[in-house]
């Protein structure tokens, strides 16, 4: 039983969800800020979602998205989400921090 459920995606487990924290895939910092990459596991696929942040410790601020973008692979969702997060960053700059 447990073969079938592996060919056929059941009784897997989502690596991340949307409200919750998961450990980046992949980072980097641009412009000051730290971008990390998170894919979600959905089935078979992997969901664009990531966090930008500036700062640390108690004056950390951050930003997390999360796109309908889907992936076959974890490495992909996370080059694409550094992607998204620099272009976010040249978009919005410090604007993505305010309440």
């Amino acid at each position: 039983m447990s073969f079938l459920k592996k060919l056929f995606g059941g009784g897997e487990k989502a690596a991340a969800t949307p409200s919750g924290p998961s450990a980046p895939v992949a980072e980097e910092t641009y412009r000051d800020l730290l971008i990390e990459a998170t894919p979600i596991k959905e089935g078979g696929q992997y969901r664009l979602a990531g966090t930008v942040s500036k700062g640390s410790g108690e004056a950390r601020r951050e930003h997390r998205f999360v796109r309908a973008d889907v992936f076959q692979t974890a490495d992909e969702a996370a080059h694409s989400a550094l992607r998204k997060g620099r272009q976010l960053i040249d978009e919005q700059g410090d604007a993505l921090f305010r309440d």
